[in-house]
C-alpha cells in the first residue's frame, strides 16, 4: 500500500531546507526512534512517507532549481544535518511576490540579499493545475512573516485544488473563523496559526508562566527577548510585518498566564537581528513574580538553539496529523493538533491538555480511509 504524502511547499527557506535534510536523515535509520518526533509513525505513516511534490518561491537563486540544489541555496543558512540529499525531480516555481517580500531584503550583503527572480509569475490557475497534477495532499507554508496576501493567495490555491493547509507562519488563517470554515465546507484539514518550536523560547517561557500559576505565585510582568541571524530575523527588521507575529507569541503566554497581564508589563516578540548569529536563535527570558507575603522572585533563562531545525520535527508531525485528517474526510481545523503544536491556533488549550486532545485525535483516526480526491478529479478529465 502507498503511504506516501504529497506536500507543496510554499517558501524554500531555512525552515523547508531543515525539514526536507529531517526527512533524508531519517531514511537513513539513525534511530529506531526518531529524536523530534511525537511517535515513529502516526497512523501508519512515518516521516519518511512525505515526499515535496511541488515547491514556491520567489527568489532567483532557488527558482528554476531542483528542491535538493535550492534548500543550500542563499541566503539560507541553516545548519546542515543531512548534505546528501539527492535530486527530487521537483523544480522551483515562481509564484506570486504580493507581499512576501520586503524591500529592505534586497540591499544587505551579497550572502543576505534577497534577490527577486525576473521569471513570469505563476497564476492561481496555474498554481491550482500544478497541485492537482501532483497530486498533493497538503500546502505547508512558510512564506516570511507578515505575508498576509501571499498567504491568503496559497489558502485559496489550496481550497481550490483540494488540499489540506498548514499555516505555519503568524498569519490568522485557521484562526480566522471565516478561513476555518471554508476548509470545513469542503472537508479540508486545516492546522494553524504559527508553528511552535520542539523546544523553543515561547513553548519555554508558556511553561514556566504556568507554573508560576500553578504554584500560587502571581507574574507581574515578563519580557522575552530574541535575537538571530537567519532571514526571518531580517526580515522582521521592518516593523510593519510585525504585528500578527507579537500577537501570536504574547497570546501564547497570556493564555496561560491565569490573569492575563497588563500590556505594559508584557514584551515578547524578536528584538534584533545579529548576522554572525546565522540560525542560531538566542532568547533571554525574564519573568518578575510575588510569593508568599508578597516577597519577590526574579527568574531569568537564556535559551540558545538552533532556529531551523527546532521546528522540523514539529512541522513533520503536523503534516502526519493533517493526512490523517485528508484520509478521513476531516475538514476546518484539527483543535487539537493547533492547540499543541501552534503558537496561535483558534482556541488556546495548556500545554498538557492541548497534549492529551493530540494523542486522542491521532488514537480515533488512526485506520487509514482511501482518498477519493484524486479519484473524482481524474474521472472528470
Amino acid at each position: 500500500m502507498n503511504h506516501k504524502i504529497n506536500i507543496a511547499i510554499v517558501g524554500v527557506g531555512n525552515c523547508a531546507s531543515a525539514l526536507i535534510q529531517g526527512i533524508q536523515y531519517y531514511k537513513a535509520g539513525h534511530e529506531v526512534q526518531p529524536a523530534g518526533l511525537m511517535h515513529l509513525k502516526i497512523g501508519q505513516y512515518l516521516s519518511t512517507d512525505i515526499q515535496v511534490a511541488a515547491a514556491f518561491d520567489i527568489d532567483r537563486r532557488k527558482v528554476g532549481r531542483d528542491v535538493a540544489e535550492a534548500i543550500f541555496a542563499k541566503p539560507n543558512c541553516t545548519t546542515v544535518i543531512c548534505k546528501d540529499v539527492p535530486p527530487t525531480g521537483v523544480i522551483v516555481k515562481k509564484g506570486p511576490v504580493l507581499d512576501g517580500f520586503s524591500d529592505h531584503m534586497a540591499t544587505q550583503s551579497e550572502d543576505r540579499t534577497f534577490l527577486v527572480s525576473d521569471k513570469p509569475e505563476l497564476t492561481k490557475d496555474e498554481i491550482v493545475d500544478i497541485l492537482r497534477q501532483t497530486k498533493t495532499d497538503i500546502v505547508v507554508n512558510y512564506l516570511p512573516v507578515g505575508s498576509q496576501k501571499a498567504t491568503e493567495f496559497y489558502a485559496e490555491c489550496a481550497l481550490e485544488a483540494g488540499c489540506g493547509f498548514i499555516n505555519n507562519i503568524p498569519v490568522f488563517i485557521a484562526s480566522d473563523p471565516s478561513w476555518a470554515n471554508r476548509f470545513a465546507a469542503k472537508s479540508l484539514p486545516i492546522v494553524g496559526d504559527d508553528i511552535k518550536s520542539q523546544l523553543g523560547a515561547t513553548i519555554v517561557h508558556r511553561m514556566l508562566a504556568n507554573l508560576f500559576q500553578k504554584r500560587g505565585i502571581r507574574l507581574d510582568r515578563t519580557y522575552q527577548l530574541n535575537t538571530g541571524g537567519n532571514t526571518d530575523f531580517l526580515n522582521m527588521k521592518n516593523y510593519d510585518r510585525l504585528a500578527s507575529k507579537k500577537i501570536s507569541k504574547t497570546e501564547a503566554v497570556q493564555s496561560v498566564a491565569g490573569e492575563r497581564l497588563d500590556d505594559e508589563n508584557i514584551h515578547i516578540g524578536p528584538s534584533d537581528y545579529v548576522p554572525w548569529q546565522n540560525d542560531n536563535k538566542v532568547a533571554f527570558i525574564r519573568m518578575e513574580g510575588s510569593m508568599f507575603g508578597d516577597m519577590p522572585l526574579n527568574l531569568e533563562l537564556r535559551l540558545s538553539v538552533e532556529d531551523s531545525p527546532n521546528s522540523a520535527g514539529v512541522a513533520i508531525d503536523s503534516i502526519r496529523m493533517c493526512k490523517l485528517a485528508l484520509d478521513k474526510g476531516l475538514g476546518g481545523v484539527l483543535e487539537g493538533p493547533s492547540a499543541f503544536l501552534c503558537k496561535h491556533p483558534p482556541v488556546q488549550h495548556a500545554d498538557d491538555e492541548a497534549y492529551a486532545l493530540t494523542e486522542a485525535f491521532i488514537r480515533q483516526n488512526q485506520e487509514k480511509k482511501p482518498s477519493i480526491r484524486f479519484e473524482k478529479a481524474d474521472a472528470a478529465e
